[in-house]
């Protein structure tokens, strides 16, 4: 972290965004400030030596969604991404069916979802277990004959807790598409994104250390294979899905993070995991909650709960120790209670006294001494 002499806080809100590798970096300047023509210009060497950069990222993210270079649209991110894959979907379908979802969904799907229910669609959303994850037979349970999409997140921002998105591939009947918001998952658990009953994937580049702004949605082709219409027109990029100048220099930096995610994700993980443990050994001994612990869960994402302690109240006395979050940073700027945690049938202090923690694998070490002590003087 190059900027850390503008607060003496330790970050510990990786899940929000993540700051840019030095060598993406690298990248993204050169491109913005020398080899910036526009890959759409094909009457000269400039444009087409901007449009090999274009295919150069596509098919480094492609080479991480074990997908085909075609298969994968730019966009601005995985809410945009969500949106396309949702309302795409929609829009093509031309009528009025039904959707299997869970309670836990990040605004990013629930927003177009709840869209789609207020114009009549009908949804079925599952609930997860007080672990935070959904059954398998839950979701393949409520598949109907009339379902045309099934979307359920990879891993919960808020607690780290990984859903079966394989398991339940499995076990989907032909039919209905299926979407997965991928936004935690992608270069961290992508292998789980390879099986080929997952149809659209939804994925974020600030999440993997390229610059905010930038995308991708993976629309598998094929017989069989959902069709989306675009929710946008505009000039006929991205497979005619995705309007508009693609941002050369910005997918470029994803399509670079998405190897470096892929080349460097063991060492990531173990270091990730390593910070968890140090957590864990500091914080457990003070009666924390940590939810989805005892399952499948990311490595750099903890959501802990302290009984008897309010989240605003220690968020506000770790000013100046540690920058944490107690939800979404979507909905950081005004506090209401987590639909994910609600949705887990938690107690409301549990909901109320819960904060995230989360880390990257190239930070030192966080002061959960220091952390720990001002738990104990909030308790």
């Amino acid at each position: 972290m190059s900027s850390r002499d503008v607060s003496s806080a330790a970050y510990l809100d990786f899940a929000a965004t993540t700051p840019v590798d030095g060598r993406v970096a690298d990248l993204v300047l050169r491109l913005m400030r020398e080899d910036f023509a526009n890959a759409g210009s094909r009457t000269h060497e400039e444009g087409v030596m901007a449009a090999r950069e274009v295919t150069k990222a596509r098919e480094r993210v492609a080479a991480e969604l074990a997908s085909a270079p075609e298969e994968v649209i730019f966009t601005s991110g995985a809410t945009e991404g969500s949106n396309l894959a949702i309302l795409g979907l929609a829009r093509a379908a031309g009528r009025r069916q039904h959707i299997v979802t869970t309670s836990i969904e990040h605004s990013a799907v629930q927003g177009p979802i709840d869209a789609l229910e207020s114009e009549g669609f009908e949804v079925t959303r599952v609930r997860p277990d007080h672990l935070g994850r959904v059954a398998v037979e839950d979701v393949i349970g409520a598949v109907r004959a009339d379902t045309m999409l099934v979307s359920i997140m990879h891993a919960n921002n808020e607690t780290g807790a990984v859903q079966p998105i394989a398991a339940i591939a499995d076990g989907l009947p032909a039919g209905p598409a299926y979407h997965v918001d991928a936004a935690q998952t992608f270069g961290r658990l992508s292998s789980e994104l390879h099986h080929p009953r997952i149809d659209l994937a939804s994925v974020s580049g600030h999440k993997i250390y390229a610059p905010k702004g930038v995308g991708a949605l993976m629309v598998r082709l094929g017989p069989g294979r959902p069709v989306i219409s675009p929710i946008m027109h505009g000039g006929g990029q991205e497979r005619g899905l995705r309007p508009g100048t693609v941002p050369v220099p910005l997918v470029a930096g994803l399509g670079l993070a998405s190897e470096l995610a892929g080349l460097e994700r063991e060492m990531r993980a173990a270091r990730c995991a390593a910070i968890r443990d140090d957590a864990l050994r500091a914080l457990l001994p003070l009666g924390a909650v940590v939810h989805g612990r005892d399952g499948p869960s990311l490595p750099h994402i903890l959501g802990v709960a302290f009984p008897g302690v309010d989240s605003e109240a220690l968020m506000v006395a770790l000013r100046g120790t540690a920058s944490i979050s107690n939800g979404s940073a979507c909905t950081s700027s005004h506090y209401r209670p987590s639909h994910v945690l609600q949705a887990m049938a938690l107690s409301e202090d549990l909901v109320r006294g819960t904060v995230r923690f989360s880390w990257s694998h190239d930070i030192a070490p966080p002061p959960w001494g220091e952390i720990a002590a001002v738990v104990r003087m909030l308790s």
